[in-house]
């Protein structure tokens, strides 16, 4: 039953006009990427810059994309994160389902074609 659900939705998306156009902000694209390279195990957050760490003690909310540049060329985007790896985790395996990751939810939730997911990783946290 949920098949043919899915299949009348479809169906109705192909048949509404188009009205107007989508813009998705840059920052929205950062953020899908920020927290689809968090949900890989093994990654233990997102490094920022010196810049964004200071003012985080400072008191000022970072927005959750820290770590996170991408650049939005037409349809295509390129995507710069940079990661804390836990300790003992592989870092090339890990680094592959980063990649894998966030390709899969920004090209799932945008529609635009992801041309490359690079991975920085800038330190590795110790277990306490």
């Amino acid at each position: 039953m949920a098949e043919n659900e899915n299949k009348v939705n479809e169906n109705r998306a192909e048949e509404t006009p188009c009205v107007g156009t989508v813009k998705i902000a840059d920052d929205v694209v950062a953020m899908i990427a920020s927290y689809a390279a968090q949900e890989v195990d093994g990654v233990a957050s997102m490094a920022g810059n010196s810049t964004s760490a200071f003012l985080t003690k400072a008191g000022v909310r970072m927005p959750p994309a820290k770590g996170v540049r991408v650049d939005v060329d037409g349809g295509e985007v390129r995507v710069d994160v940079s990661v804390n790896m836990g300790y003992g985790y592989n870092i090339p395996a890990t680094s592959s389902q980063v990649q894998g990751r966030v390709k899969q939810a920004i090209e799932n939730m945008t529609g635009l074609t992801v041309t490359g997911v690079n991975v920085r990783i800038a330190g590795i946290k110790m277990p306490e």
